[in-house]
């Protein structure tokens, strides 16, 4: 039968295979919601996907079954949160809303804008700013201004953090534990040939980014791509975020990075300190 016809079809009972331990099995946190969990697993199966998936494209993404996936598909058709079109489901664009309700909530996009583009007319590159989550990066601002695609990081966009200049920035900034921790979960792949992977050779760099306050990325997430990170901090001193200006190596050097573009987005975090209160 047709998987456009699946809303009204009998499913055959089939184990759940969850990517990872459920933490209701454990029962160490029965505030934990698991239907919440696999839900908003499945709205994020669509991330670097094509637009249109099938139910069996996003069974495989979330390692859930078909009969699993489907009920909560049809729950988020009913919440306007996906579209369906014969066999193929997509996003609508009500989750859009999702990404709003952060960003006009949080204080830090909104007291960045104005530094980002600041700093991004002065430079005439990309400017973006980034906070950590689990193992990536993910960018909450960015300027307006575009010089090449491949460098332009949309809002919400997620990347490594071990082979990003943000990324090290707020590595460098956790705890030995938490370093450790995150050491133990992250997979070091090599993005380019020139993507340091070795863990007591990224440990040192992370040490040297720790006490320069600063994180040069020379073609390691991508050929071609010079990037500077310096740290964000609030008016407690804490590290809540990192900023980053991104070029080409074919016309801008790591020395001029240092030389011109650092004593920039230093300026502009440190004039962004007093209005990040908590």
């Amino acid at each position: 039968m047709p998987e456009a016809d699946a809303r009204l079809a009998p499913q055959t009972p089939c184990k759940d295979k969850s990517p990872r331990p459920m933490v209701e099995e454990d029962k160490q946190n029965r505030d934990h919601v698991v239907a919440l969990e696999r839900g908003l697993q499945v709205i994020a199966a669509f991330t670097n996907q094509d637009e249109q998936l099938t139910l069996s494209d996003i069974s495989k993404v979330v390692n859930l079954s078909r009969a699993t996936v489907r009920r909560y598909l049809f729950t988020l058709e009913d919440l306007g949160y996906v579209e369906v079109s014969g066999r193929y489901f997509r996003l609508s664009p009500r989750v859009l809303t999702l990404a709003q309700a952060y960003l006009s909530s949080s204080l830090l996009p909104r007291v960045a804008q104005p530094f980002l583009e600041r700093v991004s007319a002065s430079l005439d590159e990309s400017c973006l700013v980034a906070i950590l989550n689990a193992d990536e990066v993910i960018y909450v601002a960015r300027s307006a201004r575009k010089r090449m695609t491949s460098m332009v990081r949309d809002i919400g966009a997620h990347l490594p953090a071990y082979c990003t200049s943000v990324g090290r920035v707020l590595l460098s900034a956790l705890s030995e534990h938490e370093l450790d921790r995150y050491f133990q979960r992250a997979e070091l792949r090599p993005l380019t040939p020139l993507t340091i992977v070795d863990q007591p050779r990224l440990r040192q760099e992370l040490a040297a980014v720790r006490r320069q306050e600063y994180s040069i990325i020379d073609q390691e997430l991508e050929h071609g791509l010079l990037s500077l990170g310096v740290p964000v901090l609030n008016a407690s001193g804490r590290v809540i975020a990192a900023m980053s200006v991104s070029t080409q190596t074919t016309r801008t050097s790591p020395q001029k990075l240092l030389d011109s573009y650092l004593p920039v987005l230093r300026r502009a975090t440190m004039e962004l300190r007093s209005l990040l209160v908590g």
